[in-house]
């Protein structure tokens, strides 16, 4: 059975991920009463699946849960324990010098990264589910009109974001932090990335001041928050991490999965979940667009995908925009 992995990660995500609160401080007793219901989605691509499962907790009742199970990256310093141990090799095809197999590691050499959401709503289980998605083309009166009003109907809470704010969660795992309340920031990894190589490097920043929700709130009275983030980011990952800023790319997500401004930081290499030209905006290319016109964000038409099951989408069109 894999390693269970559930600890602040998993908390948070459950709670950004639109259902906060749900469920309490509940853990399973174990893996071991896994009962799969569906598979939600599998990517062949990025090795991961989704399931939806039954799990019982602490007190035997049973409940939902998401699992995901995604193979982790290999690590250069551990492909010669794999290959050196003797390993479990079947010939799949042979043609002149050419083969391949199926090579069978250590099971300790065979770590799979295993997410859990327990206990999980309809809405975390939705939200993993293979869906169609649409484009919707956001002017600025359609963010005023039907976007803002719908997202100050809904109750995302960002508790989560607050607790590492405040250093009640995750103080261990700051990186840095800048301390102006205005203008500042905190760094901290990602829960995705392991930090067990720099390929995947991935890290948030999360800035103190609490009302700027995502980047339609920005206007140039933020540009000395957003170049503290780009400069001091930059130049914290390349000191500890010796990943060069040319390296690096820097983006911010509109629509956000949470609704606190935050600014991702990838290793250029790694093709990170979020990156699609339909959602990431460089925070380089934000800067310079407010630096040109004050107001940009307010104004300008942005472009994002929705899934069929969202009730935004379903605004939309009611109002005849999609």
């Amino acid at each position: 059975m894999a390693e269970l992995h559930a600890p602040e990660s998993c908390k948070r995500k459950r709670e950004s991920d639109g259902a906060p609160g749900e469920g309490g401080e509940a853990q399973p007793a174990s893996l071991s009463s896994f009962k799969l219901q569906t598979v939600l989605r599998e990517s062949a691509r990025d090795k991961t699946i989704f399931m939806h499962a039954k799990l019982k907790d602490k007190e035997g009742d049973e409940k939902d849960a998401v699992v995901i199970l995604e193979k982790t990256p290999f690590h250069a310093d551990g492909i010669s324990d794999i290959l050196s141990d003797d390993p479990k090799l079947k010939l799949q095809m042979s043609n002149d010098v050419y083969s391949t197999y199926s090579l069978y590691p250590p099971p300790q050499l065979s770590e799979i990264k295993t997410t859990l959401i327990f206990p999980a709503t309809e809405k975390h289980i939705q939200k993993y589910r293979r869906q169609e998605v649409h484009l919707i083309h956001e002017s600025g009166e359609d963010y005023r009109s039907i976007t803002l009003p719908f997202l100050e109907s809904q109750s995302f809470s960002v508790q989560w974001v607050y607790n590492i704010l405040e250093k009640r969660a995750e103080a261990d795992r700051i990186v840095h932090e800048n301390p102006d309340p205005a203008n500042g920031f905190i760094l901290l990894p990602d829960f995705k990335w392991d930090q067990k190589q720099v390929d995947d490097l991935y890290l948030i920043a999360l800035c103190h001041i609490r009302t700027i929700k995502s980047l339609r709130d920005l206007s140039s009275e933020h540009l000395p928050l957003l170049n503290n983030i780009l400069s001091e980011g930059q130049s914290v990952i390349q000191k500890q991490y010796g990943v060069n800023k040319s390296q690096l790319r820097v983006y911010l997500h509109y629509q956000p999965s949470y609704y606190h401004l935050h600014v991702h930081f990838t290793a250029l290499g790694y093709d990170a979940p979020g990156t699609s030209v339909e959602r990431a905006h460089l925070l380089s290319d934000v800067i310079q667009n407010l630096g040109l016109d004050p107001q940009y964000y307010q104004r300008r038409t942005l472009t994002y995908a929705l899934r069929e099951d969202e009730p935004l989408l379903q605004k939309f069109r009611e109002a005849g925009k999609c």
